[in-house]
């Protein structure tokens, strides 16, 4: 299978000492349980309104810490995860969008850490974690309609070859490589910080890749520790 090995700028580890992630590259067979996703998100849910993992708060600091050190403003655009669990809190709950979907955010919220899911096939080139010049494409939608912006100097990306995949590092993801249930060549990549125990790491991304083997039987997964 092909796996996907993505660059990472030294720059990152300047803002992030000690950032570390799995990368995890699928090749998918079409969907035998549907219910898998949903499932594993309503478990989720009740997980954080549990108080889960103890540690959450501890994590999702450190991330406002690094998402103000490259200039964000995590009140107003926090890290993907932190979103999420401000949901359930909020709500109770989060209702199902798409099997896959559904799964790796429950992966998020389960375990309060960023989970960037990607349609590989609609890629250009190597992911790649940098920080933006202000030059870069992000393809949006803006009033119900197809859009484009641009990063700020300086503003951790995702991108490929072609433009952002997904602006200020995790917190919104771009419209081209958006992931369904329907794509066949998958990315995953998990992004942790050292508040968060290395063994939950590790067990944040077998939670991902049993629940694509069980949803997907014969479903391929290669999974990289990146540090």
């Amino acid at each position: 299978m092909s796996v996907v090995s993505p660059s990472i700028s030294p720059d990152i580890y300047r803002i992030a000492p000690g950032f570390r992630a799995l990368s995890i590259s699928v090749e998918a067979t079409p969907v035998a349980d549907e219910r898998v996703g949903e499932v594993a998100l309503q478990e989720a849910c009740e997980a954080v309104l549990s108080g889960q993992p103890a540690w959450a708060e501890a994590h999702l600091n450190a991330w406002a810490d690094v998402f103000r050190a490259f200039g964000a403003k995590p009140k107003r655009t926090p890290c993907s995860a932190e979103a999420l669990r401000k949901r359930v809190l909020k709500d109770g709950t989060m209702a199902p969008l798409d099997p896959v979907v559904d799964l790796y955010n429950a992966v998020s919220i389960r375990y309060a850490i960023p989970v960037g899911g990607e349609n590989f096939a609609a890629y250009t080139g190597r992911p790649q974690l940098i920080l933006a010049d202000g030059t870069e494409i992000f393809d949006t939608m803006k009033d119900g309609q197809p859009g484009s912006e641009s990063p700020e100097v300086g503003e951790v990306i995702w991108r490929d070859d072609t433009s952002v995949t997904c602006r200020r590092w995790n917190w919104r993801q771009g419209i081209r490589t958006r992931l369904s249930v329907a794509d066949s060549r998958m990315w995953f990549i998990l992004e942790s910080l050292p508040q968060m125990p290395l063994e939950e790491l590790h067990s944040a991304g077998k939670m991902l890749t049993d629940g694509l083997e069980k949803m997907m039987p014969g479903t391929r997964c290669h999974t990289v520790f990146i540090s």
